[in-house]
């Protein structure tokens, strides 16, 4: 079953773009090393609150990302502009 992870974060109205790069880098680099990642969005509620919305193809890939993925430099270097991030994952129980 697929899980949606909604992870909701503050940063800065003059980082948004940096915000955007980084995002994308750590996708990349997610991608890249660990299997699972079948989609990611970033969107903006206002000018400082933000929302990642990724979906995952399992919950085991989802808890192999968020064990290895806070070592990474793209980690390091996205969550270095927000603050207050709070996360939650939505099990997808049906698609119509």
């Amino acid at each position: 079953m697929s899980l949606i992870s909604i992870t909701r974060f503050h940063a800065n109205p003059a980082d948004a773009e940096q915000v955007q790069d980084r995002h994308a880098a750590l996708v990349t680099e997610i991608r890249a090393t660990l299997p699972g990642l079948t989609e990611a969005r970033l969107g903006r509620l206002d000018d400082e609150t933000w929302v990642g919305i990724w979906r995952w193809d399992s919950a085991a890939s989802l808890q192999a990302a968020r064990q290895a993925a806070p070592g990474t430099a793209a980690a390091t270097e996205a969550f270095a502009l927000v603050r207050d991030v709070t996360a939650e994952d939505v099990e997808v129980l049906a698609e119509l």
